[in-house]
């Protein structure tokens, strides 16, 4: 008896676990029903709408994604190892994925993914899945041969999902390409330096183009975690229509930030 409520205690953790994931995410209402965003880690997020999951640079290992409904849709956004993370493709399920990403990215995947990939490049429009995607420049500024990420090697993405137009930024700058967008509903931009911008440079950017929601996403640079805060507060006090999404990107920094506090 001892043995069987013991089973049953287990299975409920188990159920709950999986639960707390899958609860993880928010709502964003669309033409065709609710339209479902999951933070998972850094620059990688999952939407489910309409039947349809799209991953967003899957990178982290498979336990990420854990009780999440395998891709139909993976956008890739750059050939760097957080983003294009083929350990952690080869442990999900793929089998029936369509992937979208630039060719710098088709070049270095591994074969067995190349029957998959379409290719779209920089200012070039495809329909996946009955999603419209646009491809939108990433780069560093000022240009130069030897940046991070050069200009056309690696793409940020507009989709149309259910007449909300979603923007990914990528590890871009505030450049002339992102502030000139319009109409985006909900917005990803990064904000690590030395890899992309700073706080004030994405606040700057997010400024010009007037997202109605936007998520700091990428934050994680050499010196720590960006003041994600500060971005909120810089955006706000300007334009308090805009929506900052405060999201935990990072579980294993506050665990450990958590964990250092009990000691002192």
């Amino acid at each position: 008896m001892k043995l069987k409520a013991l089973f049953t205690m287990i299975c409920c953790l188990a159920i709950l676990q999986v639960y707390a994931q899958q609860a993880k995410f928010d709502m964003v209402k669309t033409d065709k029903g609710q339209l479902k965003i999951q933070p998972i880690t850094h620059g990688s997020l999952v939407m489910q709408w309409n039947g349809k999951t799209i991953y967003v640079d899957p990178y982290g290992g498979a336990e990420l994604y854990k009780g999440i409904a395998k891709p139909d849709l993976i956008l890739i956004t750059d050939i760097h190892g957080d983003h294009l993370d083929v350990k952690t493709l080869d442990a999900l399920d793929t089998k029936k994925s369509v992937i979208v990403a630039p060719q710098a990215v088709a070049d270095q995947i591994p074969e067995k993914y190349k029957s998959m990939v379409t290719v779209i490049g920089n200012g070039q429009n495809i329909n996946q899945l009955g999603i419209p995607i646009a491809a939108i420049p990433m780069y560093n500024l000022p240009e130069a041969a030897d940046a991070k990420h050069v200009k056309g090697r690696g793409n940020g993405y507009v989709l149309n999902i259910g007449g909300k137009n979603i923007y990914i930024a990528g590890d871009t700058e505030d450049i002339p390409e992102m502030r000139a967008l319009a109409n985006i509903d909900v917005a990803f931009v990064p904000m690590n330096l030395p890899y992309t911008m700073d706080i004030n440079q994405a606040a700057s950017g997010v400024l010009a183009f007037k997202p109605k929601v936007i998520y700091p996403y990428h934050y994680r640079g050499t010196e720590g975690l960006a003041d994600v805060e500060a971005f909120k507060k810089m955006i706000n006090e300007q334009d308090k229509n805009i929506e900052v999404r405060l999201r935990n990107w990072y579980p294993e920094a506050s665990k450990k930030k958590t964990s250092e506090a009990k000691k002192k």
